[in-house]
């Protein structure tokens, strides 16, 4: 009796132990399906591998040192900074409102530096790629198109002779204005190629040699007027047998750590903190993008708000740099580095500046 009775107790036994194991590998099943379609969505949502955001994720940003020389010339202030073998020149002009002095940290030897975390990053790795490194101030807020533009070409060929570099290629990045003085700059002065940062070029206002250099648009479509004005200037350049080529930066959501990933010496506590407050008021979105462009939000108030140690003051140039990046509609960008730096190296040639 008791021996008949335990085969189908056996049997309920094994049917609940299976329901059990099925019911457990389903929930592994799901568990790792969410895994990864928020791996997926986190992907797809940013152009950016997190891990790459880190100011130090680069070996030239770690073992380099910024440690600039300085001048002043026809009016103005330069910077300069040579790696060991020199391969090529990168001129670099800045947008506006901006310095020489961005592109370097402050240092003893350089107590006016400011070392914005884009514009340093940018020369950390051009010195890493070996190139020799020549900022030059606008005389006013802005580039202008006339005398200074002269002036500059004059500028970057003296100091290529006073620094015996004058068989190297030179290549010309420029930002915002910077770029539009280098589109106009490079019609009367010989670069193996050049990249125009958030720049569409003055072309409607200069005359394009037929040696005009190879050109890399570098923009940020969500500036809808600006990238149609690029489209109609590559055409053009095109059609003079020009090399072009378009590089678009699209906006990513910041991450609690974001801020003290991007800037060097700024605390990851007060990263976080900022940016739990950001959510709190709602200037960026459950997903951790920026509502609207860093210039138009007004998270310095958060700062006064929440009496925030004076220390943190130096860093609001810094910030709003890194804000406005992430919104992505108009801002400086070492996040592209590769981009420019492969553009520059397919095109290197030895002629020589003139």
């Amino acid at each position: 009796m008791w021996r008949r009775n335990s085969k189908p107790m056996r049997s309920f036994s094994s049917l609940h132990r299976c329901r059990t194991i099925a019911l457990s590998s389903l929930s592994v099943i799901i568990a790792i399906t969410f895994v990864i379609i928020y791996r997926t969505r986190v992907k797809s949502s940013s152009q950016f591998d997190s891990g790459k955001l880190k100011w130090s994720s680069s070996k030239s940003a770690v073992e380099l040192q910024l440690l600039p020389s300085m001048g002043f010339m026809n009016g103005t202030d330069l910077m300069w900074q040579l790696p060991e073998s020199p391969k090529a020149v990168l001129f670099i002009a800045h947008g506006c409102n901006g310095r020489a002095s961005n592109f370097w940290d402050r240092s003893s030897s350089c107590p006016n530096c400011v070392g914005l975390p884009e514009e340093r990053l940018l020369v950390l790795h051009a010195l890493g790629q070996k190139f020799a490194v020549l900022a030059v101030s606008s005389v006013g807020k802005c580039w202008t198109f006339g005398k200074e533009k002269e002036s500059v070409k004059w500028i970057i060929k003296w100091w290529i002779d006073k620094n015996k570099l004058g068989k190297l290629p030179v290549v010309a990045l420029g930002a915002s204005s910077g770029g539009n003085f280098v589109s106009a700059l490079a019609a009367v002065m010989r670069f193996s190629s050049i990249t125009l940062m958030i720049a569409e070029g003055v072309f409607d206002s200069i005359d394009i040699p037929s040696n005009y250099p190879p050109t890399l648009f570098l923009h940020m479509p969500k500036d809808q007027r600006r990238m149609e004005l690029i489209e109609m200037n590559m055409q053009t350049l095109r059609t003079k047998g020009v090399d072009v080529k378009e590089v678009r930066c699209m906006q990513f959501p910041l991450t609690p750590s974001f801020l003290s990933d991007r800037i060097p010496r700024l605390d990851q506590a007060f990263s976080v903190q900022l940016f739990e407050l950001l959510h709190q008021r709602g200037f960026i979105d459950d997903q951790g993008y920026m509502r609207r462009d860093g210039r138009a939000t007004l998270w310095k108030q958060i700062l006064k708000g929440n009496k925030f140690s004076s220390e943190k003051y130096q860093w609001v140039n810094h910030i709003q740099e890194e804000l406005n990046l992430a919104y992505g509609y108009h801002e400086m960008t070492s996040l592209q580095l590769y981009d420019i730096f492969s553009w520059f190296e397919a095109h290197l040639s030895s002629s020589k500046a003139s």
